[in-house]
């Protein structure tokens, strides 16, 4: 029996899309208030968009946070497959159970907790805090979401084609190159993007990780937040808010020709 669609549901389904994403909004749309007041409005302008550039402090913690993002996505993603590689594939070797938990510990453990102890470690080594420390530390607990990612789409993973290219002489390493990371390119593509984005979103762990000269763009927006809200903000959120939405929409349109393309190869 089929329920149909009620009243009730509607309504509830409106208050909860407009909770999530009302806000989001008026965020793009008061980043083209004239007026420097945030909850004023003085007409439409582009002033905001346009004192971004000039603000060299902004645009540094900007190419920070891209390049720690990029960096720390890129090494995430190598050591999550390589993670989900060993949960799936190697079955039951000595120390499993105590790999599996530090591979899923970081998903759990509360971001101040990770930071302190980076902290910690950081200095016990007498490290410079900066721009590596900062990479190291997202990977350190973006990798945790990348092997979640893989590991899902390799335990789904027809092993039949893998025995077929071995047989046929191909190397093992050849045949993962070959057959196995292109058939999970969506998922190691998806974890790539899902660690990108808690880079790029992440405050408690940069700001313990981070030191004098280096700040990433979460930490500069916190901190002009908590000194008085600006339509430089806003317009510097929307901008990132097109940013992420442009590569969800293109992670989406490659999934989806992958997927066509995939149909046809079978018919």
């Amino acid at each position: 029996m089929i329920r149909r669609f009620s009243g009730l549901d509607a309504t509830v389904l409106t208050f909860g899309f407009a909770f999530l994403y009302l806000p989001l909004v008026m965020l793009v749309v008061y980043s083209f208030n004239g007026s420097q007041l945030v909850a004023v409005w003085g007409g439409f302008s582009t002033r905001w968009y346009r004192e971004i550039w000039q603000n060299t402090q902004l645009i540094d913690a900007m190419w920070t946070s891209i390049g720690v993002a990029l960096a720390s996505a890129s090494l995430a993603t190598v050591l999550g497959t390589l993670a989900a590689l060993a949960l799936v594939r190697h079955g039951r070797f000595t120390g499993r159970t105590l790999f599996t938990g530090m591979v899923y510990a970081p998903l759990v453990m509360p971001e101040v907790i990770t930071g302190l102890a980076l902290l910690l470690f950081f200095v016990s080594l007498d490290v410079g805090r900066g721009f590596w420390t900062v990479t190291l530390a997202h990977t350190s607990f973006t990798m945790s979401f990348v092997a979640v990612v893989v590991q899902s789409r390799l335990v789904a993973f027809d092993r039949s084609l893998e025995e077929a290219a071995l047989d046929l002489g191909s190397p093992p390493v050849r045949t993962f190159f070959k057959v196995t990371l292109p058939l999970i390119a969506p998922s190691v593509g998806a974890g790539f993007l899902l660690a990108l984005t808690l880079s790029l979103d992440d405050v408690v762990i940069a700001s313990f990780t981070t030191g004098p000269g280096t700040s990433t763009l979460p930490i500069e927006i916190f901190n002009k937040a908590r000194r008085g809200l600006s339509p430089e903000i806003n317009a510097l959120c929307t901008l990132m808010l097109a940013g992420v939405t442009a590569l969800v929409i293109i992670a989406s349109l490659v999934t989806k020709a992958r997927s066509v393309d995939g149909k046809m190869l079978e018919v």
